[in-house]
C-alpha cells in the first residue's frame, strides 16, 4: 500500500483566516495526485500561544474550510486549529485529519509550550492516538510534542508519524536532527511540515521534511521556500525492513501515566 503525501510549507500572517484558509485551500486544490494534504500548526492563524481570541468550535470557519475542501479533492487534509471545547473550559491545540468522505479525526497537543505560555491559555491532550487512512496508521503530533520521545514511542501500532509545527528557525537544527531520530528509533516514516516567514515573536524558515525509516531525507525544501514536498509511504517497503531488521522486538516494555 502506498500513500501520497503533500506537505504545505506556507507563510502565515498573523491572526488573518481570510488570506491564511484560502492560501490552505488552494495548496489541497494544487496538491495533484496526494491523498493527503499536510497544513502547519495554527495555520489559519499562526501560533497564538498568548491569545485563544481565533478560537472556534469544530464546526467553525477553518475546520469547514478544510472538510469543504476535503470533499472537493478526494483528499484528507490535516493541520492544527484553535478550538474551543464542548465543555467550555480552555482551548485545544487541536490537530485535525479530516477525510474526504467528511469524517473528523483529531489529537490535542499534549506537550504545550511552556516557554510561551501555551500551557496558561490552552488545555493538555491527554490521549495518544493512532489514525488509519489508506492503508496507513498514523501517529498525529503537534511541534513541541517532538522533544518527548516517549509520548511518540512506537509500539508496533503506527507507521508514519506526522508533526505539524511553528517551529522557529533559531532552533531549527534541533527540528531537523530530531525528525531524523523519531524515524530511526520507531522505524518509521515521519513527516515534518513547518512555516516560514514571522510573526510577532519569531521567524520561521521551514525546514518541512519527509523522513524514511532510515533517517534519509525523501523530500525536502530550500531553507525558507514557500511550496509543497510529495512522499509517498510504502507500507510494504516499511513492513520488508521491519522484519529484516526486528529492533522494535527488543524494546523496552513501560506503563506511559497521562
Amino acid at each position: 500500500m502506498i500513500l501520497a503525501a503533500a506537505l504545505v510549507q506556507m507563510d502565515i500572517v498573523w491572526g488573518d483566516k481570510d488570506v491564511n484558509i484560502e492560501r490552505a485551500v488552494r495548496a489541497v486544490e494544487n496538491a495533484a495526485g496526494a491523498d493527503l494534504v499536510v497544513l502547519p500548526e495554527m495555520f489559519a492563524t499562526g501560533f497564538m500561544a498568548e491569545d485563544v481570541s481565533a478560537a472556534e468550535a469544530m464546526d467553525g470557519r477553518v475546520v469547514t474550510a478544510m472538510r469543504v475542501a476535503a470533499a472537493k479533492t478526494g483528499r484528507a487534509v490535516a493541520g492544527s486549529v484553535i478550538i474551543d471545547p464542548a465543555d467550555g473550559g480552555l482551548p485545544a491545540n487541536r490537530f485535525v485529519f479530516v477525510r474526504p468522505d467528511g469524517g473528523i479525526e483529531w489529537y490535542d497537543k499534549r506537550h504545550l509550550f511552556s516557554f510561551s505560555g501555551e500551557d496558561r491559555y490552552y488545555t493538555r491532550g491527554k490521549r495518544r492516538r493512532v489514525i488509519e487512512y489508506c492503508g496507513i496508521r498514523i501517529l498525529p503530533q503537534v511541534c513541541y510534542d517532538l522533544r518527548f520521545p516517549v509520548w511518540s514511542r512506537n509500539r508496533n501500532d503506527y507507521d508514519a508519524a506526522i508533526y505539524v509545527a511553528s517551529w522557529p528557525e533559531s532552533r531549527v537544527y534541533a527540528w531537523d536532527t530530531l525528525l531524523r531520530a523519531r524515524a530511526i528509533e520507531n522505524q518509521c516514516y515521519v513527516l515534518g511540515v513547518n512555516r516560514v516567514g514571522n510573526d510577532p515573536t519569531a521567524a520561521y524558515n521551514g525546514h518541512s521534511c519527509a523522513v524514511d525509516f532510515y533517517g534519509r531525507t525523501i523530500g525536502g525544501l530550500a531553507d525558507g521556500a514557500i511550496g509543497t514536498i510529495y512522499a509517498e509511504l510504502d507500507t510494504e517497503a516499511l513492513a520488508s525492513y521491519r522484519a529484516k531488521f526486528r529492533a522494535w522486538c527488543d524494546a523496552d516494555d513501560f506503563d506511559l501515566s497521562v
